[in-house]
């Protein structure tokens, strides 16, 4: 989806003056000094790029750093680059430069302190979309759903609230729960790093966030305002970070590189604004249990709580729909406690045997493989009862895959019969035997 139909969001204002920016004089030298040291940068206009900052706000603080005797002009003019003056760092400024870097390797685009950033995530709050009924089918078209599941799920995305999917397996928690990224739809700000206390923290992570297209500007109007927002953030699509068995609890701290001396966001604030899955909820090392509790202060709250290397901790917004989905029944892996704090719970069973077969039709002609009345009677007759006719999403994908395969070994035509329906279906249970070792 495109910025020009998204619904708004309001954009980050652009700083326009080193006051605006909210960061220390000192800290915004450093980064300077920093970023001119590691990138060799020389003009004002490269600057401010690398720094995210406006030209005018670039300058103001070039010109801060050569009062201070920090940085020089070259006195030449480079005729390649609209004749801007060059810079370039005094010996004060190299050696102000190293030990800026002995404190932190981070250089670049200027943080956004944590304050302001709260500002901005309560104008794309994940709880301010409006989704509606045509937005989850229009996201969900593709998947054969109860006609009751989207009553459910409506109100818990729209709510922005934690949502639990429980069921068997196979039958469309991690689609659904894709289903519900894609409804989401509009884009949101993310910075590129947020500043407490001194520390920079990167949060603006190009796996997990994916930039959108911006809006142009019309080149007839008498006013642009595309293009216009602090560019120390990146226009986004919603994020989504899906965990499953991997996920560990430090996996929700922040991450410390003792080298570079810098932190980067766990993945809960990297998902500001977005979704948090866990698949796969209770195949974790952690039990379910103590899983849910670290986030019942983020859920009840809106807010969670980190800490630096020192021991200090500190509050940072918590605007995220958590998805919990797992194979096992509610009661088997959580108290009472922690099911209170969980505001949804779905269930997602299997289909009926019409919902099946609507199913297999799809995938079948979705895959070039022609029906045939008498093998499907054959799988409804003869195979399913022996496993008590438990349907499931994943099953005719993978039958019609085994029998593609199986026609593609042999050399004929795609081909439905009740004898490649037994050969597929042999590879989809294990069957039940004692192997001598």
């Amino acid at each position: 989806m495109t910025a020009q139909n998204t619904p708004n969001v309001t954009p980050p204002p652009v700083p326009r003056t080193l006051a605006e920016t909210g960061l220390s004089l000192v800290m915004m030298r450093d980064i300077l000094l920093k970023t001119m040291f590691r990138q060799n940068l020389e003009q004002v206009s490269e600057l401010s790029r690398g720094l995210c900052l406006p030209i005018t706000v670039t300058q103001e603080l070039v010109d801060l750093a050569r009062t201070q005797n920090l940085v020089e002009a070259t006195g030449t003019l480079h005729a390649n680059s609209s004749n801007e003056m060059g810079y370039r760092l005094s010996d004060g400024g190299k050696a102000r430069a190293l030990d800026a870097l002995a404190q932190s390797e981070y250089y670049g685009a200027m943080p956004i302190p944590l304050e302001v950033y709260r500002e901005q995530i309560k104008r794309q709050s994940v709880r301010n979309m409006n989704l509606t009924r045509k937005d989850l089918t229009d996201a969900m078209g593709h998947l054969i759903l109860p006609p009751t599941l989207l009553d459910q799920l409506g109100p818990a995305v729209g709510a922005g609230r934690s949502i639990l999917m429980y069921g068997p397996p196979g039958n469309g928690k991690s689609s659904i729960s894709n289903g519900i990224r894609d409804a989401m739809g509009d884009n949101i700000y993310v910075p590129r790093a947020i500043e407490y206390s001194g520390q920079v923290i990167t949060v603006f992570d190009p796996i997990i966030h994916s930039e959108a297209a911006e809006a142009e500007d019309d080149p007839n109007a008498l006013r642009r305002t595309a293009r216009r927002f602090d560019r120390r953030y990146v226009y986004c699509q919603r994020p989504t970070v899906v965990t499953g068995g991997e996920l560990s609890l430090s996996m929700l701290d922040l991450v410390y590189n003792p080298t570079a001396r810098t932190y980067q966001a766990p993945l809960q604030l990297k998902s500001t604004g977005g979704i948090f899955i866990i698949d796969d909820l209770g195949r974790q090392e952690e039990p379910p249990q103590k899983i849910v509790n670290r986030w019942i202060v983020p859920l009840e709250e809106s807010k969670d709580i980190l800490a630096l290397q020192s021991g200090e901790k500190f509050e940072v917004p918590f605007d995220t729909l958590v998805i919990f989905s797992t194979n096992f029944h509610p009661n088997e892996i959580f108290d009472g406690a922690a099911l209170r704090r969980i505001f949804f719970k779905i269930k997602v069973d299997g289909p009926d045997q019409e919902g099946f077969l609507k199913i297999f039709a799809l995938v079948a002609r979705k895959k070039k493989m022609p029906l045939d009345e008498g093998a499907l009677i054959h799988l409804l007759k003869k195979k399913y009862p022996t496993i008590q006719n438990n349907f499931a999403n994943y099953q005719p994908v993978f039958l019609i895959d085994q029998m593609i395969a199986i026609c593609d070994f042999e050399g004929i035509p795609y081909q439905m019969t009740p004898d490649l329906i037994d050969r597929a279906w042999a590879n989809m249970f294990v069957k039940e035997e004692v192997i001598a070792h």
